[in-house]
């Protein structure tokens, strides 16, 4: 490791038959800051004596000697010295074997052609098993002496408070520097529980429900002297943010060690993301009421309970803009659980104080007006005691043009306060764009034929929509896990060039692409730090890994798409011969879509960097795709991939 916290010379034991070979490897540590010794060994009698003797801190070993082999030198240090970490520096190697070392307990692999790896290797393994040793020190410590919890609490990374008992006036007797960062308290701020429950939870209603859950958590947990489930809540920090944070609670003698995990990140990308499926669930079903209706109001009825039933709007309501002397609003069509609103309302879009509020703006300027908090927005005055009643925290008010004239108003309601971000008003923005022109279509048109061409039309925007809408859920997930950015786009990439040599019609093609780009959809309810851990994954972060199939299934099955989307996301983790995920089906049970994904992703996988591996390159990716051709993966999509890399030159944007 390099040298910026202790002046100790790292120990190297170096199991490395080719003398110029070593040199390089000294040199990349050398180069990195890395201050060592080092003592290279080529037999297994040598390499015994100097575990012994040298006291290694770390092992680099080659794989194949010529009477000895790098996987009986791992078992070896694992078994007598199993503190001392082993980087296996190997020429090429193939992935089986990888994988066997990785299980077989070596920290990483670095491969001789990218030295370059090596030092940021060795510093990453010296690091985990730092963080292993103080981790059983801090629980031995916990266990022993105050001292010990003071000590642990301090060098957590994340924040801790430690108090006695249950009691609403116990003391909080330890606060780490974590928790300050975080939440903004210091202990004079917070000198006991009472403080911290009326600064932490301000609502006095929620501050109720908070504390009854955790009173009793806590009593189980001292009973039992063990940790419990953690809770999940909304804490208020000093200058006013609001944090979405899991608390977990361990109990030793008569003191709670409550630790703070921050979800807000994490949170942030949900609420995102259901947003904008809220959004595009509302375009899905208005794409039915913009292809069926017949005139004018059976359309605006069907986009108002097309946003309330499908996309779960409070109250959606069309508005139309009267040319009488008050330049009134007159309500046309209404739907939603707070529909009763607008039969107290009372607007005009003139520029006077009823003309001010949202709706009336939108019509009288003809640009969308957002009213992200009803209670708080002073244009929202003389209606906001109304909203209250039904539900109403937040509005938006989207401009109806027809013949490029603002005829009216599409205003849409949510239950909660900040319910409009970015993206999802830019959905629906189209969608009132959408509704416009089915307006004026409808006004229009003088004969089927060209009711026909112009619902096609619809059908062409509507699915652009969508295709925008599944572009930003792609981008929200990748936004989580910068390892893997690109990843969707280049697997959808390499499926539409497999369709293609396949010969599949151009509009199946377009479904397969689109399912490629959210084909990791689900990884949104995957915790970031397991989809960036760089080390090997335990088996429990891996079956929470392979959740995110049926994860995005979930998200998008109630979504009408032309093209078996959700069926596809679902499956590209399936295998032909039935080992594959979530449901082990079998060849005959996938969808093509699904195979053809599911050689994409394995290819584009394998040939790129991970945080737990480098990329393997793509011959090393088509020779595995080949050696399982029909036992893993359709034979046909396997030549047409093998084809389009070795005949057609093709590569990954």
């Amino acid at each position: 490791m390099a040298q910026t916290s202790t002046t100790k010379e790292l120990r190297i034991l170096m199991l490395e038959d080719t003398p110029s070979d070593a040199q390089l490897m000294e040199h990349e540590l050398r180069k990195a800051g890395i201050s060592f010794i080092v003592q290279r060994v080529e037999t297994r009698q040598a390499f015994v004596n100097a575990l012994e003797e040298f006291h290694p801190d770390l092992i680099l070993s080659d794989y194949k000697l010529p009477n000895f082999d790098g996987m009986s030198a791992l078992q070896m240090a694992r078994h007598d010295h199993p503190e001392v970490p082993v980087i296996m520096v190997t020429g090429a190697l193939p992935d089986i074997e990888a994988v066997e070392l990785i299980h077989a307990g070596a920290k990483d692999y670095v491969l001789k052609d990218r030295l370059a790896r090596l030092a940021p290797a060795v510093q990453r393994a010296l690091s985990a098993e730092l963080g292993v040793r103080a981790r059983k020190a801090a629980e031995i410590a916990l266990r022993e002496s105050e001292a010990s919890i003071r000590a642990l609490v301090e060098h957590s990374p994340i924040a801790m408070i430690v108090n006695v008992g249950v009691e609403a006036d116990e003391k909080i007797i330890m606060m780490n520097q974590k928790f300050t960062d975080l939440f903004g308290y210091t202990m004079a701020d917070v000198p006991d529980v009472r403080h911290w429950w009326v600064l932490a939870y301000p609502d006095e209603e929620y501050r109720e429900e908070i504390r009854l859950k955790w009173m009793q958590r806590a009593e189980q947990a001292i009973q039992s002297q063990t940790a419990i489930e953690p809770m999940e809540a909304m804490v208020t920090c000093k200058l006013g943010v609001k944090r979405y944070v899991r608390i977990s609670l361990a109990s030793i003698g008569i003191r709670n060690i409550i630790t703070f995990e921050d979800l807000t990140e994490r949170k942030h990308a949900e609420l995102a993301l259901h947003r904008i499926n809220r959004a595009l669930k509302t375009i899905s079903a208005g794409n039915r009421a913009l292809i069926h209706s017949h005139d004018e109001m059976e359309l605006m009825r069907g986009i108002c309970e097309a946003a309330t039933e499908s996309g779960n709007y409070r109250l959606a309501w069309v508005a139309r803009a009267m040319q009488d002397e008050n330049k009134s609003i007159k309500a046309v069509a209404a739907a939603g659980p707070g529909k009763g609103y607008v039969d107290a309302l009372h607007l005009s879009w003139d520029d006077q104080p009823m003309g001010h509020g949202p709706t009336g703006t939108a019509i009288r300027i003809g640009k969308l007006q957002i009213a992200q908090n009803i209670l708080h927005d002073p244009r929202m005055a003389l209606w906001r005691e109304e909203a209250a009643k039904h539900g109403l925290a937040a509005s938006i008010a989207l401009p109806l043009r027809e013949n490029g004239v603002v005829i009216g108003a599409l205003t849409l309601y949510a239950a909660e306060a900040d319910a409009f971000d970015a993206a999802e008003v830019a959905l629906l923005e189209e969608m009132a764009s959408d509704l416009s022109f089915g307006l004026d279509t409808l006004r229009t048109r003088n004969e089927r034929d060209h009711a026909v061409q112009e619902r096609q039309h619809y059908v062409e925007r509507l699915h652009a929509s969508l295709e925008d809408a599944l572009q930003a859920i792609a981008a929200t997930v990748e936004m989580r896990d910068p390892y893997t950015a690109g990843h969707q786009r280049r697997v959808a990439h390499l499926a539409v060039a497999i369709a293609h040599e396949l010969g599949l019609p151009e509009e199946q093609v377009h479904g397969i692409h689109l399912a490629g780009i959210v084909h990791d959809l689900g990884k949104i309810r995957v915790p970031a730090e397991i989809l960036s851990k760089p080390g090997r994954l335990t088996e429990i972060e891996f079956s929470l890994i392979k959740i995110h199939p049926q994860a995005g299934y979930d998200i998008l099955k109630e979504i009408e798409f032309p093209w078996p989307i959700a069926g596809a996301v679902l499956q590209h983790h399936e295998r032909l011969d039935g080992s594959g995920y979530p449901q082990g089906l079998k060849a005959g049970q996938i969808l093509l879509e699904a195979k053809i994904l599911a050689v994409a992703d394995a290819v584009e996988a394998m040939s790129s960097h991970r945080p737990y591996r480098p990329g393997l390159g793509v011959d090393a990716a088509l020779e595995e795709i080949s050696r399982q051709s029909g036992v893993l993966y359709d034979p046909a999509a396997v030549d047409a991939c093998i084809v389009l890399f070795r005949e057609k030159i093709f590569a990954f944007e």
